[in-house]
């Protein structure tokens, strides 16, 4: 008997600060203002809040209510509960899709998350070189070469070179191995108080950092409409027109998913280590509103008037890099250049990217590690073993493989962009179609103190299963196209999903020995009986 039975959460705020933690990353402080200055700004918004409340929350709901259901039945992995939820072998091996997204995802994210930590380090002894009097474009130049130095995208193999800490290599290994000393220590007592200290912290950083921001004058006199309100005027006022352009509204559907991890894998097993009566409802909004607060409020506030302040010309014609890992890592070290006490800020920005990314990642190992010891019965200590194995292999593929971001980049649209959408399309057919809406419904107030309006129903069963199929029916039309023909083109794109389709292959296996394990044990595979409150009669769980 696997020993993560007997994992729970400390406290009830404990696992809204490990989900807030796993959506809370890189998504928020990068992702959402290099999105929102590309579709737009203030018409960003619009699409980006219907998203949120017709597929981000309710689904988000969906999965906490069938997470803590199947901790209920004695499982803590997503394709064991889909297999109970959705009554089936073909839900339960789909599920697997909520295995393979984080691994996956960890391949490539603990690397970036290593990046934010050597970045932090350089500003605290120094910065990376910028001379605040050179022309822009040479600074630009200068954060552009020492990224690409950092991170070895010159050439395959870059990394392999020179010394540790001027490359990945160094904070690569730090971050490794905190992730899995956090991870060895248990839910409650590595990931639940990591969070808790780390998300307060990361509060803190982000409020200094957007004081900073929202109090810096107007640097060129020549250009006075480029300032803080001019800023946050581009992020919050609207233009109607741009509402017909499709891209906004895939856009935003898909910053949504990987924001709020939902269809991640994540909050189904989060959730099936809470009591039967513990609160999913009021759990979920809250670990939304918080993440919605440090994207919003915090990542869009202070990358955008920042970046628009100083470098608002440029990047209106498009002469810097303005989106995720560019804006990030190229545009805003020149914003600190310019910046008065940039150094400082600098430092502190990089370290709250730095605590939201870890939050983020450990949250990517623990879905694969409960379905390890679940699926193969083993003990913690040997499936963190065999999950750090995992880890390192897909870490090495993508160290090795820099040129360009290829590998890095085939793996994030694919499996943490395209995949996610499928998982959560699954999920909520799932949840409302099979396990049924109307139980479902019950099942997700059970305990709640905050009871829903009906009409959330209607939204779980039709609106967001059909916003989500018109939403990748768009992408289809629109860029899947485009995205096959860029995979033909990159053989290294096609080794990297040629390591995902292994790995696949790999945890499909894994689900097949957990199932026979499963009905060895009496355990409900296929969810045909009711759970033990809904079972007066106490029948036994599990197949005749």
């Amino acid at each position: 008997m696997s020993d993560h039975k007997h994992e729970q959460w400390g406290t009830k705020l404990g696992v809204i600060l490990a989900v807030a933690g796993s959506a809370v990353g890189l998504g928020n402080f990068l992702r959402f203002p290099g999105q929102a200055w590309a579709n737009g700004g203030g018409a960003f918004m619009i699409p980006y809040f219907c998203a949120l409340l017709l597929v981000g929350i309710p689904i988000g709901w969906a999965e906490w209510t069938m997470g803590r259901y199947g901790g209920r039945k004695g499982f803590h992995s997503a394709p064991a509960i889909m297999g109970v939820v959705g009554r089936g072998a073909i839900p339960r091996y789909l599920g697997v899709i909520g295995v393979l997204i984080p691994l996956a995802v960890f391949f490539y994210y603990n690397i970036i998350e290593s990046w934010c930590l050597g970045y932090a380090w350089k500003y605290l002894t120094g910065g990376i070189g910028i001379a605040a009097n050179a022309a822009v474009p040479d600074q630009v130049r200068v954060a552009t070469d020492t990224f690409a130095t950092f991170t070895g995208s010159a050439e395959d193999g870059a990394l392999w070179h020179g010394n540790w800490f001027d490359t990945t290599w160094g904070f690569w290994l730090i971050t490794l191995v905190l992730n899995v000393w956090l991870l060895y220590r248990g839910l409650s007592g590595g990931i639940e108080k990591f969070c808790t200290y780390a998300m307060p912290a990361m509060g803190v950083i982000a409020i200094i950092v957007l004081i900073r921001v929202l109090t810096l004058g107007t640097p060129d006199p020549n250009q006075p409409d480029y300032n803080v309100e001019t800023g946050l005027a581009f992020m919050w006022n609207p233009d109607f027109s741009k509402l017909k352009d499709p891209q906004s509204w895939l856009a935003a559907a898909g910053q949504i998913f990987f924001s709020l991890s939902v269809g991640f894998g994540v909050i189904i097993n989060y959730a099936s280590y809470m009591k039967k009566k513990d609160d999913v409802v009021l759990s979920g909004l809250t670990a939304s509103a918080t993440n919605e607060y440090f994207e919003v409020a915090m990542g869009g506030m202070i990358a955008l008037p920042a970046a628009f302040i100083f470098l608002g010309p440029l990047l209106m014609s498009g002469t810097v890099p303005s989106g995720g890992m560019g804006l990030g890592f190229n545009t805003l070290p020149v914003v600190f250049a310019h910046m008065p006490l940039g150094n400082i800020i600098g430092a502190l920005f990089f370290l709250m990217l730095f605590l939201a990314a870890i939050t983020s990642s450990l949250s990517m190992l623990q879905p694969t590690l409960a379905f390890v010891q679940e699926a193969l019965g083993t003990s913690r200590k040997a499936a963190v073993s065999l999950v750090v194995a995992m880890s390192l292999l897909g870490n090495a593929f993508i160290l090795y493989y820099s040129k360009g971001g290829i590998a890095l980049g085939a793996i994030d649209d694919w499996v943490g962009t395209l995949l996610i959408f499928v998982l959560a399309l699954v999920q909520i057919v799932c949840f409302g179609w099979i396990f049924g809406i109307d139980r479902g419904w019950k099942e997700m107030h059970q305990g709640a103190r905050l009871r829903l309006p009906n009409f959330f129903m209607f939204i779980l069963k039709y609106v967001s299963p059909l916003y989500l199929l018109v939403i990748f029916v768009m992408f289809c039309m629109n860029s899947l196209g485009g995205w096959i023909d860029n995979l033909k083109a990159q053989p290294t794109a096609q080794l990297a999903l040629g390591v995902v389709a292994f790995t696949a292959l790999v945890l499909v296996a894994m689900t097949a020995i957990g199932t026979k394990r499963w009905r060895a044990q009496g355990l409900d595979v296929d969810g045909t009986m009711p759970p033990d409150d809904e079972n007066p009669a106490g029948m036994k769980k599990g197949r005749a």
